[in-house]
């Protein structure tokens, strides 16, 4: 147990601010930068080999090839010519690079030859002061990983995501580093849950928010039908999300029940933390996308009956204006012999029966509530 400790406390946040010198570390691509290669490092005994120069993928892995220890390439976005060099260095399948390259995939476990290739879909959840029918919820990216058994490659797609953090954490935790490539592995993949985790309890106080805004007694000054769109945004969002975590825990549960080569035992069963930590999260986008739907339709049978009270309102003034209508047109016909046409009082009757017949309407109909 004191090993999974180890291991969550490596990959989790530290509070500990980094040092302002860290910037070797970084992975986010300088976009004055030829390279896509944007950290390369060889590890040995769990520590970072210094160097007084930045290593070329090929002079990392001629060291390692030399004195053991394995190379971990961050890269951001790379071309299929920048990325070409480096498959050809590490005999990375062309498969598996024409997804690493064109990005866009779903997030996957594969073996080829002596290599696995495991894509991530990284979510973020993007800070907004009130949810509209245009806001974007989440936001994501995409982490190729390719693990032999002494070189981890690091293929990063979007903007957000850097996996600058990680790496300094996994530095500072050398026992974690001793177990290879697979530690890793294991260290981003238990990242990126964790992201997961923290943007389920994001969205779950969006959806929160909207719930109450819908069934809100007497709620004013909000547009028929803007509550819709809102909670339609939503659902749009819910489903991306809901992409990037489905389909990755097979490729968890693999990780952790079937013996790999590439993966060390001693790391292997502490997939099994970050599958059930998945399958909590994906429990509850499963959940988020079945409560939107039930917002939904709520929200749909509450404008419907909006509609029905305003259409019971409109038919009963209509009733009511129908009266004088009909008294007024039976006395604008002009014939000669109509009743109480020549009497001093007809009209002050006529008009006072019309009155109280048109009162009599407004209050039974008030009774029965369609005013």
């Amino acid at each position: 147990m004191s090993m999974i400790r180890d291991l969550r406390a490596a990959v989790r946040p530290s509070r500990v601010p980094l040092r302002k010198d860290s910037g070797a570390y970084d992975t986010t691509r300088d976009p004055a930068s030829a390279s896509a290669v944007v950290d390369c490092a060889v590890y040995r005994d769990g520590h970072r080999l210094r160097t007084d120069a930045p290593l070329t993928p090929h002079e990392a892995m001629r060291l390692v090839r030399r004195d053991g220890g394995f190379v971990w390439i961050g890269l951001h976005e790379p071309t299929q010519d920048e990325f070409a060099g480096i498959a050809r260095e590490f005999g990375l399948h062309p498969l598996a690079v024409e997804d690493a390259v064109q990005a866009h995939q779903r997030p996957k476990l594969e073996r080829y030859d002596d290599s696995l290739f495991t894509v991530f879909k990284t979510i973020h959840y993007v800070d907004h002061d009130r949810l509209t029918a245009n806001s974007e919820v989440v936001e994501s990216g995409e982490v190729m990983c390719f693990t032999g058994r002494d070189f981890f490659i690091t293929v990063r797609h979007g903007g957000k995501g850097s996996l600058r953090t990680l790496r300094h954490r996994l530095q500072d935790d050398p026992e974690l580093l001793l177990k290879g490539p697979s530690a890793v592995l294991h260290a981003i993949a238990d990242h990126v849950v964790d992201g997961y985790i923290a943007v389920a309890d994001a969205v779950q106080d969006d959806i929160d928010e909207v719930e109450t805004e819908v069934f809100s007694p007497g709620r004013k000054g909000s547009p028929r039908g803007s509550d819709a769109g809102r909670i339609y945004q939503l659902k749009r969002e819910v489903l991306e999300f809901k992409r990037a975590v489905s389909p990755l825990l097979r490729p968890m549960l693999l990780l952790s029940e079937r013996p790999m080569r590439l993966v060390d035992p001693d790391i292997q069963k502490y997939f099994r933390d970050v599958a059930d930590h998945l399958a909590r999260v994906q429990e509850q986008v499963v959940g988020f996308d079945e409560l939107l739907n039930s917002i939904l339709q709520a929200n749909l049978a509450q404008a419907s009956v909006a509609q029905n009270e305003d259409m019971r309102k409109i038919t009963s003034w209509a009733a009511i204006v129908a009266v004088p209508t009909m008294v007024c047109g039976v006395y604008g016909m002009n014939f000669d012999h109509m009743p109480e046409t020549h009497w001093r009082f007809g009209y002050p009757m006529v008009i006072g029966v019309t009155v109280a017949i048109c009162f009599g309407i407004h209050r039974t109909l008030k009774r029965n509530g369609w005013l």
